[in-house]
């Protein structure tokens, strides 16, 4: 059986520059779970043609618009770039271009031109669960999603907070403070007693 050996990351996009190459009904729903995980984030959408709906969501969201055909000079200066073209042949140049010059690359729907794929996320406050299927089933990773949506209490990040707070007042090194954490927090796991 196959092991998912993808690396989770969480990544502070509103310090990346990324492009999005297309402004089709993919290009949107990539950019509608970016810009609801990420609302800072800093997007471009780079296509000759964008759906209305494409645009509703970037205008609300901030989002660079460039109305103009792919070229491989169009990537410089954007650290992640996502393809979403309905032109294999154009998301095949954009995958070569991102390669030879070290750029993180999103083919959509395409998983062995993808450096990353992008998961269900949840985000209750401060809490956030990213949810993978190694590119498999974004359907399982869309019902995982909906099912810790509905699971984790609005009011998670209260806990969080004040475990942020209990955790700056430990004195020591970085095991003692893991050891006392961990104490604390252990009665959130243990069975109830009868």
């Amino acid at each position: 059986m196959d092991r998912n050996t993808l690396y989770p990351i969480f990544l502070k996009a509103s310090n990346l520059k990324i492009l999005i190459v297309g402004g089709g009904y993919v290009a949107e729903e990539k950019l509608s779970f970016l810009t609801k995980s990420s609302p800072d984030a800093q997007v471009t959408i780079l296509a000759p043609l964008i759906r209305e709906g494409t645009l509703k969501v970037a205008m609300g969201n901030n989002v660079k618009i460039i109305r103009d055909v792919y070229d491989a000079d169009r990537i410089r200066g954007f650290h992640i770039v996502i393809a979403t073209t309905d032109q294999p042949e154009v998301n095949m140049k954009i995958y070569k271009d991102c390669r030879a010059l070290d750029k993180l690359i999103n083919v959509a729907d395409n998983p062995p031109l993808c450096d990353f794929y992008m998961g269900g996320i949840v985000t209750k406050g401060h809490v956030k669960l990213a949810i993978s299927t190694n590119g498999k089933s974004p359907t399982t990773a869309k019902r995982l999603r909906q099912f810790f949506e509905e699971v984790l209490p609005e009011d998670i990040s209260y806990m969080v907070e004040n475990l942020n707070q209990y955790r700056r007042r430990i004195k020591g090194g970085f095991e003692q403070k893991v050891e006392k954490m961990n104490r604390l927090t252990e009665i959130l796991v243990q069975k109830e007693k009868i």
